[in-house]
């Protein structure tokens, strides 16, 4: 946990950005009956029998410092899935970073090895070391600023059915250019300071006095 949160404290350095990336599934859902649209006088209304359509993943990356956010829509969310986000991270926005300084949690494919997996081994060696990889700790996922962003996706975007991959894309990727756009920041406030106070359970009882 402090390992994160110090890198969070640290200044913004366009050399070596900050990236949270995290990702979530969407369950697709169809329409059974045409939806009823708000007229004068009548809500807009949707039966509730639906049809399955499968589901997909959504890979989310974004920028506190600067406000910049990228979703991608995926079928799976496998090694080589994961892989194909971080090579996307180091050659389209951040080819001349010197490092990219990237939280995510502890899920399995979320590691360098998941790029020996997706490409030959120079390839591979030469992305991992544009990563300065950081870890939330197990049961703090909440710590990745990227679980935010996914939150407010849902909430903003995502909070009916989508029928599709197709549709699903779209808009996703529309959310993400919008919210880009404006350039909203995250403000995180809970400091290093703030957990060593709220958190203190967590940490191990140190016995300070001498034994005889």
């Amino acid at each position: 946990m402090e390992d994160v949160l110090a890198v969070y404290a640290r200044p913004p350095d366009p050399a070596r950005p900050l990236i949270c990336l995290d990702e979530t599934g969407k369950l697709l859902r169809t329409h059974k009956r045409p939806p009823q649209r708000a007229i004068p006088g009548r809500p807009a209304s949707q039966d509730s029998e639906y049809g399955r359509a499968g589901d997909a993943n959504i890979f989310l990356a974004c920028a506190p410092h600067t406000g910049w956010r990228h979703a991608t829509v995926t079928a799976r969310r496998t090694a080589v899935d994961v892989a194909e986000q971080l090579r996307a991270l180091v050659d389209v926005p951040y080819p001349a970073a010197e490092r990219i300084v990237l939280v995510t949690d502890q899920l399995n494919v979320h590691a360098a090895s998941s790029l020996y997996q997706a490409f030959p081994p120079a390839e591979a060696r030469r992305l991992a070391d544009r990563f300065e990889w950081h870890y939330t700790p197990t049961h703090g996922s909440w710590l990745n600023l990227a679980e935010i962003e996914l939150s407010v996706l849902a909430r903003q975007c995502l909070a009916r059915r989508v029928p599709d991959p197709a549709t699903l894309a779209a808009e996703c990727a529309a959310w993400a250019a919008d919210r880009t756009a404006a350039a909203i920041p995250i403000t995180w406030r809970f400091t290093l300071a703030l957990a060593r106070i709220r958190l203190a359970d967590v940490y191990p009882e140190v016995d300070h006095g001498i034994n005889a």
